[in-house]
């Protein structure tokens, strides 16, 4: 009755399971390795942010260039500032505001963008306090230079002058005369009445919608092998049934032959 399994037709539909059926379980266990990662990197990034805020801080340079191991921690740079700009449509608390955003010309001539708080309301220049003058040394949290799209950084262009979107070297080099670390801090303690910008945690560490596309992923394959495995059985029943029923005489009439007179003997 199985006979029919050897057949080249059953032998490519066989190897067809026997790959498929490994294929997804692998892509299955590796979808869920990669959660299972992006799970262990946001309790590591939590971790390491709770251990960031009590750790002493460390120069700009021995933290630079910024990675997923330095960025969050507690860094501190001397020098005067420099020109100001207003980072616009920036939310905390819940409440919409803007960055004041303000430029260290440190000893080494380039320029480390400092965010010296959060204001509410649309961005003026007016409501921003000026920096401190002189000589001055900051101290807060190393961040890496920000994508438009990424955490909810606005791609917005055509500000007013003096505003920009995105906290990065690249956008800034192109509004000030000189160079741009890339990097930027947001002060522990806010200047002037405003309110201190937390820091944020290092890009793809969190459990953001990538993990969950991640194990969504993981049962999408885990389902198509549960289905090739189903369909494999669901033929193999037909083809012997079909068997079984020729075996019987129970074989339909083809529909070519139904109502046509017997032929004459």
């Amino acid at each position: 009755m199985y006979r029919f399994l050897l057949t080249p037709r059953w032998w490519g539909i066989n190897v067809f399971v026997l790959l498929a059926i490994p294929f997804c379980v692998f892509m299955g266990s590796w979808q869920l390795s990669r959660f299972d990662a992006r799970v262990q990197e946001h309790r590591t990034a939590n971790a390491q942010a709770a251990s960031d805020r009590t750790q002493a801080a460390r120069p700009l340079a021995r933290l630079l260039p910024v990675d997923k191991r330095t960025s969050g921690r507690r860094a501190t740079a001397s020098g005067r500032y420099g020109k100001q700009l207003l980072v616009p449509g920036r939310e905390l608390d819940g409440k919409r505001g803007f960055y004041v955003l303000t430029l260290l010309r440190t000893d080494s001539g380039k320029a480390l963008p400092v965010v010296r708080g959060w204001l509410p309301g649309d961005a003026n220049a007016a409501k921003a306090p000026a920096p401190p003058t002189g000589e001055v040394t900051i101290t807060g949290a190393l961040q890496a230079s920000e994508t438009p799209g990424d955490n909810g950084v606005s791609a917005q262009g055509g500000l007013p002058a003096g505003q920009t979107s995105v906290i990065s070297a690249a956008s800034l080099v192109n509004l000030v005369p000189y160079d741009v670390y890339d990097a930027w801090v947001t002060l522990d303690k806010a200047d002037s009445g405003m309110k201190p910008v937390p820091a944020k945690a290092p890009d793809n560490t969190g459990l953001d919608l990538k993990a969950f596309q991640n194990l969504g992923y993981t049962g999408e394959w885990f389902v198509f092998a549960g289905f090739v495995v189903f369909m494999w059985f669901r033929l193999l029943r037909r083809e012997v049934e079909a068997v079984r029923d020729a075996e019987l005489g129970l074989v339909p009439e083809p529909e070519e032959h139904k109502g046509k007179p017997a032929a004459a003997v």
